[in-house]
């Protein structure tokens, strides 16, 4: 596992922890502004890694296929653009 998986990884498990929590404040009845506030914390967090696995991704299988061929790395952007078309709706 590269270094930018790893951290994507780490990035993960920390938001598990925050829904962990998240779940933990709902049960007590806590503020809702408080949990909703920890809710967000975690959407940033799961950007974030996602993110990291993007820039892996780009950076290894998209720049081999541009290397190997025109068709595979066209194939490979594509990807990458229905991928940021879904992250900016």
């Amino acid at each position: 596992m590269n270094e930018t998986k790893k951290k994507a990884l780490n990035k993960l498990k920390t938001a598990r922890g925050q829904i962990d929590g998240i779940i933990n404040m709902l049960e007590d009845e806590r503020y809702c502004v408080d949990i909703s506030t920890q809710i967000l914390s975690v959407i940033g967090l799961l950007k974030k890694a996602n993110i990291d696995i993007l820039n892996s991704h780009i950076r290894s299988c998209v720049a081999t296929a541009i290397l190997q061929s025109e068709d595979k790395g066209e194939e490979k952007i594509q990807e990458i653009i229905n991928i940021i078309d879904k992250y900016i709706k």
